[in-house]
């Protein structure tokens, strides 16, 4: 069975409303990122971190996957689905793939301050200040902030190195260490990217552009690979 690996970026989620901080000039929902999305910020206030990440979590109630999460289902079918994404809300495992890798944490986990291995599921969507873990630290949000190392990037080496096929989705391949992953998948491995804002990469060898958003681009792509 030939493996594909997919990455996917805020593109894909910002269709089912989740918004993203790009859009906004850098700010992310009125929050400069350095006060919300850094261990510095944290630091400085860490009750606005928490109530930050707690909207974002009753915001992720109301989402709902969409047609290029439920498409990628799909392809599970006939192949070895593996996705590396860089969102950290839970759309692909709601609709239904089984193999995700969060690049970035994952926004409904909360985590240890002095234990990094000490993650727990958040039940519900409010982390409050006096939240401990069971060595006595107050509860993080699960969530790789700016500056922070990126545990998972090996893993999703690993994965691009063995790709038969190559997809990336709603991202624009400007945030690192997630985009050089493409430069690790095989010269002879199919590549598409699905973007609205796509550009192409004149190093990256067979590789095919579908300049359309996510829940258009993604079910046209999937139809074709599953002929």
């Amino acid at each position: 069975m030939k493996k594909i690996v997919i990455l996917t970026g805020a593109g894909i989620s910002a269709e089912s409303g989740i918004k993203t901080f790009r859009d906004s000039g850098g700010l992310w929902e009125e929050h400069r990122i350095e006060d919300v999305a850094t261990f510095e910020g944290w630091q400085r206030n860490p009750q606005l971190v928490l109530t930050f990440y707690n909207e974002r979590r009753k915001q992720l109630l109301n989402a709902e996957p969409n047609a290029a999460h439920k498409a990628l289902v799909e392809l599970e079918s006939k192949y070895d689905v593996q996705i590396i994404t860089q969102n950290v809300d839970d759309l692909h495992e709601r609709a239904g793939s089984k193999n995700v890798l969060h690049l970035h944490g994952e926004l409904n986990k909360v985590r240890s301050t002095i234990d990094e291995n000490l993650v727990y599921k958040l039940d519900g969507w409010e982390l409050k200040l006096g939240d401990y873990c069971e060595k006595g630290s107050q509860l993080r949000p699960h969530i790789v902030w700016f500056g922070e190392a990126v545990p998972m990037i090996e893993p999703a080496l690993l994965l691009s190195q063995d790709a038969d096929i190559f997809i990336v989705i709603g991202t624009s391949l400007n945030v690192y260490p997630a985009a050089g992953l493409i430069a690790y998948v095989p010269t002879k491995s199919p590549k598409y990217l699905i973007d609205p804002n796509a550009k192409s990469l004149p190093n990256v060898k067979n590789l095919e552009i579908i300049e359309e958003k996510a829940g258009i681009g993604t079910p046209i792509l999937v139809k074709r690979l599953l002929l």
